[in-house]
């Protein structure tokens, strides 16, 4: 199998919560690759001072706010997309948060943000990737960054709804992997399900965190993942990589 990211070059991606770890990583390598690369994120000036580190890249980065849990910037998002960079090739689905409460005494509004982000968020982007990739006959790549709570919930206290949401990730991705089947798309679909992985996500949610309970746990950086979804992408057309698991060596979920 040849790995290459030639068919990409000059193609527009878009990647979702690109102010900060994963995405941040994700949208640096695309634009190394020479991709034209909308980020979207809450606090976009983030995203356009990565732009400027990398200027002398082979391809650019562009920023827009957006928050992905609310439909009407993320249907903003992609017209912005599709009028100034060109149409959606890539679309990483990288947006995601988790929130301090639980399940027996659990605040509803914290609940809902998670569903709104996780889950209906990235099915908007995907529903409005797809159409444009439909429209324009581009056999594009949807990742959706997961998590290995998708697949097994450890025991670790506060974790509400957030694994009920990477559940629903991986139900989807073979949901959506069966619907573009039934349209004779050669739209790819690929779940990327991170294990321990050292971002903001904690810190950004103001999620009480006891370093003592982390001390010693061996955890990924953001660019070992984003290197997983740069060989997802290199993977050639009749090659579809359903599911990418990336653990640390030792970790013990």
């Amino acid at each position: 199998m040849v790995l290459s990211m030639e068919r990409w070059v000059g193609k527009a991606a878009v990647v979702t919560g690109a102010s900060a770890g994963i995405g941040a990583e994700i949208a640096k390598k695309l634009v190394e690759e020479g991709l034209k690369v909308v980020g979207l994120a809450r606090r976009s000036e983030r995203v356009e001072e990565l732009s400027k580190q990398l200027q002398d890249k082979k391809g650019k980065l562009y920023a827009y706010r957006t928050d992905i849990s609310k439909e009407e910037d993320v249907l903003q998002a992609f017209k912005w997309t599709s009028e100034n960079v060109g149409p959606v090739h890539i679309l990483i689905n990288n947006a995601g948060i988790i929130q301090q409460t639980n399940l027996t005494e659990g605040d509803t509004d914290k609940w809902k943000k998670i569903f709104d982000t996780n889950v209906l968020g990235l099915c908007i982007a995907t529903r409005e990737a797809v159409k444009i990739m439909k429209a324009n006959q581009i056999d594009g790549h949807i990742v959706h960054i997961n998590s290995v709570v998708g697949h097994t919930v450890p025991n670790y206290p506060g974790q509400n709804v957030y694994p009920a949401s990477k559940y629903a990730v991986t139900a989807l991705t073979e949901t959506l992997r069966q619907e573009l089947n039934h349209l004779e798309l050669k739209i790819k679909i690929t779940s990327v399900s991170p294990g321990v992985t050292d971002t903001e996500i904690l810190e950004c949610n103001d999620f009480d965190v006891n370093p003592e309970d982390w001390k010693g746990i061996p955890y990924l950086k953001a660019e070992d993942i984003a290197d997983g979804v740069i060989y997802v992408l290199s993977t050639p057309p009749h090659v579809q990589v359903h599911e990418l698991t990336i653990k640390p060596v030792g970790e013990q979920f």
